[in-house]
Formats: C-alpha cells, sequence, structure tokens
C-alpha cells in the first residue's frame, strides 16, 4: 500500500508543475508589453496618449499613433510622483517593478495544506500501527498471516516428540501435499481441515510449524483474534484475502492458532453483545471452507483449546473433516520430550529421566520444557558445571509447591505443628496400600500460603482410580489435620486446602461417580470441567429435590468422618513414628528418600 500512496503523491505534484507551466504560459501570450514610466512620461509630454486607465499599481492605456515597433496599447508601472520627477530632472530612465508573487500566494495555501496532510497521514500510520493494522490505515482489509517456507521454522517432525499419533496424522496431510498422485491413488483426498485439539501447552502450534518445516509449501499461518478489529467488516475481508493469498500460491497450508477466538457458537451467548462482527467473521470463513476445492492442495489446519465452544457448522464434516486429540503426554511421552529438550543444555551423569517423568504426571510439553530451563538456571546459580539431579528435583518443587521462602519465620509452636501435620501425611500415605510413594517431605514454607509440603511421587499413570483409591487418597489429605488433633487435640487453619480437596472428592464419589450405594447409580451433578479446562458456565439449576440434597450432605458428611477416623486411627497406632518423624523434620527442615525409608521400615501398615 505504501508504493501506491507514494505514486499517487507523484502525480499531485505533475498536475501542480502542469498547472503552473499553463499558467506562465498564458500570462506570456496575453502580456501587453510593459513601458518603462520615463517611456509613458515622455509620450504624455508629446501628447500621444489618447486614454488610460489608472490602478494601485499600473497605468494601462493606448496611443494615438504606433511607436515604432507598431504597439499602440501599452501598461507601465506606476512610480511615485515626486520621485518621478527628481529622476526627470537629472535625466534619468526609470520604470516601475512589481514583484511576480504567484509562486508565493501559491505556496501560501498548497504548503499548509500539504503539512496539514503529513500529520494527518503520520497520526493514522501510528494509530494504525497500535492497533495492529499494517502498515497502511488502508490496509486494514489485509490479512496480516505470516508467510512460512520450510526454510523458515527450522522445525521437523524430529522436534516433536510425545505425541506420536498426532504426528502421524500430520504426516500424511503432508505426504498428500508433497505427492498427491500416490496417497491418492485409491480415491481418497486430503481432508479440507484439521483441528488440532488439546490442553494448553501441549505443543499445537509446534506441531503446525513441523507441518510447515517438512512440507514444502507456503504455510499461512495467523491467530484467531487477529481478524478482528475495532471496524465493521474488516475480518470478513481479511478472511477473503487470507484464503485468496493462499489460493494463489497453492498447495499451500493456512494454519489459524486459537480457532475460538473466531469461531464461537453463534448465539451461544446472547446478552454479551458486540458479536455481530465476531458472526460475520465466521460466516465468511464457513463460506470460504466451502468454496475451495481439497483437490488444489489448500489444506486449512487450525487449533484450540475450548473445542466445546466451536461453533457446529464449523465442526461439520466436509469443513474440518479431521479432528487430533494432542493431548498431555503419558510417562514414556515425557521421557521422549525431556530427551528433546536435554539437548539444549549441559546434562550431570547423575540425570535419570524416567525418574524425572515419574516426578512430573500431567505436565504438558512447555511444562516440562519450562523445568528444564529452571533447572538448568539452577545449577548456573550454583555455579555448577552440568545440570545434576538436585536441580532437576529442586525445579520440580519450585513449580509445584512454589518458592521457598526462608524469609518466612515462624514462631518455636507453628513449626512443631507444621511439622506434624507434614509428618501426618507422609506416614498415612506410607500405611496405605496402593498410594503413591512418598518422595520428599519439608516444612520450609513455599509459594503464598504453603508453610510445608509433602511430595508424592506415581509409579505409574493412572486413568481410573476406584472408589477406595479415592478414599485412600482422601485419608492421606486429611492426614495432616488428624495428626494435629491427636497431638495437640485441636485444629487449626493449615489444613483447609486439604479440607476443600478432600471434600471435592468426597462430593464427586456421591454425585458425579454414582458409587454411593444409598443413592444409587444416579449423577446428580454434571461434569463442571470442559474437556480441557475449566468451564465458564458453573451456573445450572439444581434437579433434584431438597430431600435428596440433605441425603446427599449427609452422605458426603459421612464419608470425610470415617475418612477422617481410619487416618487417625493410623496414626494412633505409630504415634511413637509420628513424634520422631516430626522430631527429625524439625532438626532437618527437609527429609529425602533415604530418611523417609528408614521411618517406612518401622511402620505398621494397615489394610
Amino acid at each position: 500500500m505504501e508504493r501506491h500512496t507514494q505514486v499517487n503523491i507523484w502525480y499531485f505534484i505533475l498536475a501542480a508543475m502542469a498547472v503552473m507551466w499553463l499558467h506562465q504560459f498564458y500570462v506570456e501570450s496575453t502580456q501587453i508589453e510593459h513601458m518603462p514610466y520615463s517611456d509613458f512620461q515622455e509620450q504624455l509630454k508629446k501628447g500621444n496618449v489618447d486614454e488610460i486607465s489608472i490602478d494601485d499599481q499600473f497605468i494601462r492605456g493606448t496611443l494615438k499613433q504606433a511607436l515604432p515597433d507598431g504597439r499602440t496599447r501599452f501598461y507601465t508601472t506606476r512610480v511615485e510622483p515626486e520621485l518621478a520627477k527628481d529622476l526627470e530632472q537629472y535625466g534619468v530612465k526609470f520604470k516601475g517593478v512589481i514583484r511576480d508573487t504567484f509562486f508565493r500566494d501559491l505556496l501560501s495555501w498548497i504548503l499548509p495544506a500539504l503539512i496539514f496532510f503529513g500529520i494527518w497521514i503520520f497520526v493514522i500510520r501510528r494509530f494504525a500501527e497500535k492497533q495492529g493494522m499494517g502498515g497502511g490505515f488502508m490496509s486494514i482489509g489485509k490479512s496480516k498471516a505470516k508467510v512460512y517456507v520450510e526454510t523458515d521454522t527450522k522445525v521437523t517432525f524430529e522436534d516433536v516428540a510425545g505425541v506420536d499419533e498426532s504426528k502421524e496424522e500430520l504426516k500424511e496431510v503432508v505426504g498428500f501435499l508433497k505427492d498427491p498422485r500416490s496417497h491418492g491413488r485409491l480415491g481418497g483426498r486430503v481432508p479440507k481441515g484439521v483441528l488440532l485439539v488439546g490442553p494448553p501447552g501441549t505443543g499445537k502450534t509446534l506441531l503446525s510449524r513441523a507441518v510447515a518445516g517438512e512440507a514444502s509449501v507456503p504455510f499461512f499461518s495467523i491467530n484467531g483474534s487477529e481478524f478482528v478489529e475495532m471496524f465493521v467488516g474488516v475480518g470478513a475481508a481479511r478472511v477473503r484475502d487470507l484464503f485468496e493469498q493462499a489460493r494463489q500460491k497453492a498447495p499451500a497450508i493456512i494454519f489459524i492458532d486459537e480457532l475460538d477466538a473466531l469461531g464461537r457458537a453463534r448465539g451461544a451467548y446472547p446478552y454479551g453483545g458486540g458479536h455481530d462482527e465476531k458472526e460475520q467473521t465466521l460466516n465468511q470463513l464457513l463460506v470460504e471452507m466451502d468454496g475451495f476445492d481439497s483437490s488444489t492442495g489448500l489444506v486449512l489446519l487450525a487449533a484450540t483449546n475450548r473445542p466445546e465452544i466451536l461453533d457446529p457448522a464449523l465442526l461439520r464434516a466436509g469443513r474440518f473433516d479431521r479432528q487430533v486429540l494432542v493431548d498431555r503426554p503419558d510417562r514414556t511421552g515425557r521421557v521422549q520430550i525431556l530427551n528433546v529438550h536435554m539437548k539444549k543444555i549441559q546434562k550431570g551423569s547423575d540425570v535419570d529421566l524416567e525418574k524425572i517423568a515419574a516426578l512430573t504426571p500431567g505436565f504438558s510439553g512447555a511444562d516440562l520444557a519450562n523445568l528444564i530451563n529452571e533447572a538448568a538456571l539452577l545449577a548456573t546459580r550454583r555455579q555448577a558445571d552440568a545440570v545434576g539431579m538436585d536441580d532437576f528435583t529442586g525445579a520440580i518443587e519450585r513449580i509445584v509447591a512454589g518458592l521457598e521462602k526462608k524469609n518466612r519465620l515462624l514462631n518455636p509452636m507453628e513449626r512443631q505443628v507444621v511439622a506434624h501435620h507434614e509428618m501426618g501425611h507422609t506416614l498415612v500415605a506410607m500405611a496405605l496400600p496402593g498410594s503413591d510413594p512418598v518422595h520428599k517431605v519439608s516444612i520450609i514454607p513455599r509459594g503464598i500460603g504453603s508453610l510445608g509440603y509433602t511430595i508424592q511421587r506415581p509409579t505409574e499413570d493412572r486413568f481410573l482410580m476406584t472408589r477406595e483409591e479415592l478414599e485412600n487418597k482422601m485419608a492421606v489429605l486429611l492426614g495432616g489435620r488428624a495428626a494435629e488433633h491427636l497431638i495437640y487435640d485441636h485444629l487449626s487453619t493449615g489444613a483447609s486446602d486439604d479440607l476443600a480437596k478432600a471434600t471435592d472428592i468426597a462430593r464427586s464419589i456421591v454425585m458425579r461417580y454414582g458409587m454411593d450405594e444409598k443413592l444409587g447409580h444416579v449423577v446428580y451433578e454434571p461434569e463442571r470441567q470442559s474437556m480441557l479446562g475449566p468451564s465458564m458456565d458453573n451456573f445450572r439449576p439444581r434437579q433434584y429435590s431438597e430431600d435428596t440434597a440433605r441425603e446427599i450432605d449427609c452422605e458426603v458428611r459421612g464419608i470425610l468422618k470415617r475418612v477422617f477416623e481410619r487416618s487417625r486411627g493410623i496414626l494412633e497406632t505409630n504415634r511413637a513414628i509420628l513424634e520422631n518423624g516430626a522430631r527429625l523434620l524439625l532438626e532437618r527442615e527437609t527429609l529425602g528418600e533415604g530418611d523417609l525409608e528408614t521411618l517406612r521400615g518401622q511402620l505398621v501398615k494397615t489394610s
């Protein structure tokens, strides 16, 4: 757009010069010969002046007899009469001269207009840049997609780990684009659209960049929020422009990140207001997806972590033909991801990737990359030559529990309560069968409100849990509160977070999982979580009676009471170990696996 703007300005300059030249030519062609004022006075004395007209600057007139060159008409510039007399007395030939002010007058109104126009262009461009509209104000309808080729991204499928199934799906798309004849020999066609669905940080955008690195075709990358601006119709115009650019360079790939910013279900939130522009943009996207032929080699990739809010018309077959789940990696996937990121740091000989993967259940690819970076920073801080296993353990604790607050001083009584509380968690976890092994326990304050922490290391990834396992998990959560009640015969506020988690599990047992015998196999509360994250719609009407609500409350309270008594019974049986462990924890502040193994050997376990 800048080039066209410059060309238009030159047209204006050339037109102005042409106008000035024509004006000068007209003046010269119609101009009457100028006569010096002294010659005018001489003709006046001779009586040769027939008639004249006088204004404030000029005297124009005709002569009775023509001059030697045949002129009878003349004009002369007026001169002050006093000065004219003096000059005539001494025989000086003189004439009046009027300065030509045409260019000055022209610039007096052109120059302010140019300055105003320049300031206006500068302000509009600065405003456009701040609003993300590109370099020119008139370019807001242009797509802002970044075009990549394989040499730009420098990311391939080898750099993506832990999502093997998703890679296979996208390898098929790349194969279709590279060699459509062999992949379509049986009549199959490349999917029009592929939607990458998964929680944040699992590698959806990285996978799309790997597609750009693998495929030797142009790759148009844009965020869903970049379609919508403050002006009505801009989003639809950008969608049209994006697909037009892609068609011109087909075969090509279009990638739209954060599709939920653009493809939210129409009319889903009628009271929110201001959705007309988004709906117009979505309608245009639907039209464009119906309009392009898959045989031209144009593929649309998109990523979202909120598929439940997308418009159904966007997800139907023929638009997004395929949905690929990019989920959090399992233990094997975490090891693969760690192997990829370990290439960027100096790894110590004692680093065990299997152990790190076991300590990081639920971590996404982005979380693991951040973990390795935190470990490298910890090793750098202690002036080490390589990143060791202790650095990874410290990084995990920092991410999970928060930053150590060594300056947060607790009084002796508070430290004793916290020590017994954390040791209660530890001993109950050790005593119950099937509980995750305790990796570390500490009474060093961390994060915002944590005065101590107990880290458990799961031996394997779990996808299903029985009621017994859920109650064991609740018992471990209530173990700290039970220890306080057993040793001090009172309760403190330190168990508030444990109580909230245990209550949520108990309520889920009764209301979501249908595990209570009295209330039966009925779901009284739908899942409050969406598939990939917390749902914003928590205002659902209750679908059960007051009597049922009272029974639910009684059953939840009964489960928590039984689990608490169970935890207290375990600690009563092992009270001596509880007190010795708390005393050891007060001395050392942190107990590792070696110290915990010693306590485990002394423990009386229960079934």
